[in-house]
């Protein structure tokens, strides 16, 4: 089981760890490695009400970094060095905003980091703060500075149902508790995965399958996150769960370990991430294992859209590992320098 937060901090108290570590802690072998929800709420409790009023924007995004390393329990170095990320050990980055326009120059997104966001009154106080990976602000870019950066070709076969994937990963299946009888009732889609709760593929496979020639209305061809949304509540349903819940993060239905898509055309958009990518993913540890984006599993449901409906005709399954030995991958375009992603006016809530 993954550490308490004040067990990780008390550690890197007692140890003098320094926020310029070079090391696994990603892999987290001390245990001393914060999930993004822990070191959000260490940031609020630590900085929420602070007033950064009357300071230079340069004194402000130091004393930010200062506060930072007191909340995670670090040292406060004499200087701050001109890393990326600015905390190597926690691989995170922080941005004090006071508009919604988050600027991120001379670098690309890297999916795998945690991005602090500050947000600040027009009194130059801290009302908010927010940690997100890369991968999640790379869903909030809607004016076409941020582009996607992995594609691939979903071919469909003969077959209208298929699980490209016999089993899990070897990593994800060691941690599987085997039950026949899982019961999500009580859980939400959102929650982190425990090696009790979890499907395994073939269980997932047995249970999604029968989706197929299910249909729901057609909200409109520029709509199409919110057709993935009514597609993801029917998963939800399917899979036994009471409630519907998607906090707009990879994978959709955290609990599970899935990423759901809903093809109306051939291509299949994966964003900032390969599927069969070593990353880390930015969860709890399962019996002291770290996931990675490789053993995700991905559920493909490919529709057509006749008079106003939305029909599901195809269902595909597979682990990131074997995403690429059924769906062929496009040629990526480059991200640009300079990223300017509007934050939504919900963002913070």
């Amino acid at each position: 089981m993954s550490k308490p937060t004040n067990e990780k901090k008390e550690q890197i108290v007692s140890k003098r760890y320094s926020i310029y570590s070079e090391s696994d802690e990603i892999h987290d072998p001390e245990g001393s490695y914060y999930t993004k929800d822990e070191i959000e709420s260490l940031i609020s409790e630590k900085m929420v009400g602070y007033s950064f009023h009357g300071l230079p924007l340069r004194t402000r995004s130091k004393v930010a970094k200062q506060l930072v390393c007191e909340a995670l329990g670090y040292p406060i170095p004499s200087s701050f060095k001109k890393t990326q990320p600015r905390f190597p050990a926690q691989n995170l980055d922080t941005y004090v905003q006071k508009s919604n326009n988050l600027q991120v120059w001379n670098e690309e997104l890297d999916p795998s980091r945690r991005y602090l966001i500050i947000r600040l009154n027009d009194a130059d106080e801290i009302t908010k703060v927010k940690v997100v990976t890369g991968q999640d602000l790379a869903l909030l870019d809607t004016t076409g500075t941020l582009t996607q950066k992995y594609q691939a070709r979903l071919d469909r076969s003969e077959d209208v149902t298929e699980l490209i994937s016999d089993s899990d990963t070897d990593l994800f299946a060691s941690i599987i508790t085997e039950n026949s009888e899982v019961d999500l009732k009580l859980i939400q889609p959102t929650d982190y995965p425990s090696g009790s709760d979890l499907f395994t593929i073939n269980q997932l496979y047995e249970r999604l399958k029968s989706l197929v020639g299910s249909s729901f209305k057609d909200i409109g061809a520029d709509q199409e996150r919110n057709r993935g949304a009514e597609l993801h509540k029917l998963v939800c349903q399917q899979l036994g769960y009471s409630s519907y819940a998607d906090n707009g993060q990879f994978p959709d239905v955290r609990n599970q370990l899935l990423e759901v898509k809903l093809q109306t055309s051939p291509t299949i958009d994966l964003g900032l991430v390969c599927p069969d990518s070593t990353l880390s993913l930015d969860m709890p540890l399962i019996k002291e294992v770290g996931l990675r984006h490789k053993d995700v599993r991905y559920a493909l449901f490919y529709a057509e859209i006749n008079e106003g409906m939305v029909m599901l005709t195809n269902f595909y399954l597979t682990t990131g590992e074997d995403f690429f030995s059924r769906f062929s991958q496009f040629q990526g375009k480059v991200l640009n320098k300079k990223l300017q992603i509007p934050l939504s006016k919900d963002f913070f809530d």
